[in-house]
């Protein structure tokens, strides 16, 4: 398949056009008259994805490669470093980001990982009316995230409405109407404004909430003739 019919099949699913302004979904690398054969679905590319990729593989992922404007191409840092051996390889890159969220991504976590169900939903934030204690909250979400720790801001005892939103949504709790909000990368001063504000948030990660964007989408490319490899991402995290 050419990777412009890719491209126009992935632009019905979820519009790019639905993108931030500060986001670069869409093709990141490749020319759109490209052949492939070959689509590996992940969250994101890394050396070891590339390493391990046939010649002329298209790759379909989360986060954009490139954000913002590339004023030098020093090949010893990110992510010129992986853009190098990508056009070695004839790799090409297609990224599906804030466009997903908006469509899939926030709805498919809340739903069908954590098992709620969706009351409202306004572009990134999904809520739900429902009353939990704290511990049942918290224990549900480790459990169905696979963490073996939260960090919690301000915790209630009785919670009657939860929100999210996957990856960093901090900066979107002024539009939280929830008494728990669930998001990543908490920064101190997010936390400081939560709890001035008598607001509970809690850290569910990044990687942690987004990781399943493979399986959010998978099926969809059930429909395309073409082979689909599924690829498990690395947290660069760790935990010691």
């Amino acid at each position: 398949m050419k990777i412009q019919e890719i491209y126009d099949f992935l632009d019905s699913l979820s519009p790019f056009e639905l993108q931030e302004k500060w986001d670069n979904s869409g093709l990141n690398l490749g020319r759109m008259d490209a052949e492939v054969s070959e689509v590996v679905l992940a969250l994101d590319i890394d050396e070891d994805l590339i390493d391990s990729a046939k010649n002329g593989t298209l790759f379909v992922v989360h986060h954009p490669i490139i954000f913002g404007a590339l004023k030098s191409l020093d090949l010893s840092k990110y992510p010129a470093n992986l853009l190098a051996k990508m056009i070695k390889k004839d790799i090409s890159l297609i990224a599906m980001h804030t466009n997903f969220d908006k469509t899939h991504l926030n709805r498919y976590v809340f739903e069908k990982v954590l098992g709620f169900k969706v009351d409202k939903q306004s572009d990134f934030i999904c809520t739900l009316s429902k009353k939990f204690s704290k511990d049942e909250l918290l224990n549900l979400i480790k459990s169905k995230l696979g963490l073996k720790h939260l960090k919690v801001v301000n915790p209630k005892n009785v919670i009657n409405s939860v929100a999210l939103t996957t990856g960093a949504g901090a900066s979107l709790l002024d539009s939280v109407d929830a008494d728990c909000f669930l998001t990543g990368d908490i920064k101190y001063h997010d936390a400081m404004k939560a709890l001035s504000e008598d607001k509970m948030m809690v850290d569910i990660g990044h990687f942690e909430s987004e990781q399943f964007f493979v399986d959010a989408i998978k099926n969809s490319f059930n429909s395309l003739p073409i082979s689909v490899i599924i690829a498990q991402s690395q947290n660069p995290f760790k935990y010691q």
